[in-house]
């Protein structure tokens, strides 16, 4: 901890970097030197380099070198961005507060944390759902299609990673809001990035919710067997245990102090899609499976299957909204850039979860062939197939695997949401958020999770259409993203490149959001509110 004082005694003291302030500041703090305008690294002392931000970071606190201040949480830490960055970067109402917001509170992150919350947010319940894509694509369209959802997705992710820090303007967009209104400018991002964002960190904790707890009502049933199913919870009552849960959990501070979290997450995910295939794979076959891709009656009907198909590839890949995030927490200067470390850690998770990810679908493909269920996948096929002939142990350890990953994923999905709760208060008074207030906010967004998932149970049947909404963040906005900050030469490969994968990007969305409102409007919807089945 005295570690940290020290840096931040250093950031008091080192001059401020950006050009004059804006705003009137009272007399006592010195005027900005000429010379510190031009952000010349010789002049910066050699602890400047350790520091918790950017070396040219315009986040560094101005205040003369002669005052020599005790570390105090005192409005001073909230800097006016420099003239030249208010017109390159509307970010005014984002002024940085970072030391007192949950994801950039604390910045002593390594290539392992990066490694353990990059793998928790980027597997999920979603991956046992892959088979289901193949019955409808077969064996050779799925895994092409696989393979290239993979490659595409590892490399716009390898784009954020490069995009966190603008080496320019020394900014670090500690967010994926912040990157995108930087891209797009405020009203645009807004429109195109706030929805799909907000959907991907409170959409996935309500799935996330109904998952952990109609999970904790099969574990309860498959350990306790018989007696207990006279009086049973109802899904309801199953889902606030689960809630009440997270929320005790969600208390933790920041990014950083849940790595641990994260890491049992991480662990728990490769733990039961690895189970899962492997009981799958060594019950063998089922009886009279066929491979043949599953047709349905109208070629209308037929191509949007195969939509649904590619729908559900591309939503097995996700967390890309928490890249950004996962990279702020780290340290970062002008010779060890963050983003060295975070690529290592990603690119350690990403390999762990091709090794999850492609077993699941080949193996669970194998093993049940046209039969495996559509809604719930690999997860219920285990439990309609292999209930009797799988020990109890090995199905409610499974389910167990599920419980935790589902209760460790919410709180890393969750960060963004308090982070922006957050940051409203501190905008307004200008001091961190209390304790108190921390746990209310927190209470309140799971609890609010809660209400949605009892009032929306038909959430999993828009889930196709939302995901198509939300499928440009992954996959398309960071092309474009790169395209505005990097500025490559015209009609050379990675302009070509760029261009090709963010417009193929949003074109599939498009489709996949006319695929998804088809079923919908096809299957029709059991409109039931606070029906939950």
């Amino acid at each position: 901890m005295g570690d940290n004082t020290t840096h931040h005694h250093h950031q008091h003291e080192v001059d401020a970097v950006s050009s004059a302030p804006i705003t009137p500041r009272p007399a006592s703090v010195a005027p900005t030197p000429p010379g510190a305008r031009t952000p010349a690294i010789v002049s910066l002392p050699p602890s400047q380099f350790h520091s918790p931000s950017l070396t040219r970071s315009p986040l560094l606190t101005p205040g003369g070198t002669k005052r020599k201040t005790p570390f105090i949480r005192t409005p001073r830490f909230i800097t006016p961005l420099g003239s030249p960055l208010r017109k390159a970067i509307k970010l005014t109402r984002l002024d940085p507060q970072d030391a007192w917001l949950p994801i950039t509170e604390s910045r002593n992150g390594n290539a392992f944390y990066a490694a353990y919350h990059t793998l928790c947010s980027g597997i999920g319940i979603q991956a046992l759902i892959l088979p289901v894509a193949f019955t409808i694509l077969g064996w050779t369209w799925g895994l092409i299609g696989l393979s290239l959802a993979f490659i595409w997705q590892l490399y716009t992710l390898y784009l954020l990673v490069q995009l966190h820090e603008s080496p320019e303007n020394g900014i670090r967009y500690s967010r994926y809001m912040q990157l995108a209104s930087a891209t797009f400018g405020e009203r645009l991002s807004k429109f195109l990035a706030a929805f799909p964002i907000m959907y991907l960190s409170g959409g996935t904790c309500v799935a996330l919710i109904v998952i952990g707890g109609s999970t904790s009502k099969m574990f309860f049933q498959t350990v306790c067997g018989a007696p207990c199913t006279s009086k049973p919870l109802t899904n309801v009552e199953w889902y606030l245990v689960f809630t009440c849960a997270a929320v005790l959990l969600s208390q933790l501070p920041n990014l950083n102090s849940i790595a641990g979290v994260s890491l049992v997450g991480a662990l728990t995910a490769v733990g039961y899609c690895t189970a899962i295939w492997v009981v799958s794979v060594s019950e063998g076959r089922l009886p009279n499976v066929s491979y043949n891709p599953v047709r349905k009656g109208t070629e209308i009907a037929r191509i949007f299957d195969v939509l649904n198909a590619l729908g559900i590839i591309a939503f097995a890949f996700r967390g890309h909204n928490l890249i950004l995030e996962i990279q702020a927490t780290m340290p970062s200067s002008e010779k060890n850039p963050s983003s060295v470390p975070m690529w290592r850690g990603v690119k350690a998770a990403y390999f762990v979860v091709a090794m999850c990810l492609f077993p699941l679908a080949i193996g669970g493909y194998w093993a049940y062939g046209h039969v495996i269920p559509a809604n719930g996948g690999m997860l219920t096929a285990l439990y309609m197939f292999h209930s009797r002939d799988v020990s109890r142990t090995v199905l409610g350890m499974i389910s167990i695997f599920v419980i935790i990953n589902a209760v460790s994923s919410f709180q890393l999905y969750g960060m963004p949401m308090y982070d922006d709760m957050e940051s409203h208060y501190t905008r307004k008074f200008k001091k961190p958020c209390p304790w108190w207030l921390r746990a209310v906010i927190r209470a309140m967004f799971g609890f609010g999770c809660f209400f949605v998932a009892v009032a929306i149970p038909f959430l999993g049947s828009v889930a196709g259409l939302i995901g198509g909404i939300s499928l440009p963040v992954t996959l398309a906005y960071p092309c474009f993203m790169w395209l505005k900050m990097k500025k490559p030469k015209i009609y050379r490969p990675m302009w070509w490149l760029n261009w090709g994968l963010g417009l193929m990007g949003m074109g599939l969305s498009g489709i996949l959001i006319a695929a998804g409102l088809y079923v919908v409007i096809d299957t029709g919807i059991q409109v039931s509110f606070f029906k939950p089945h």
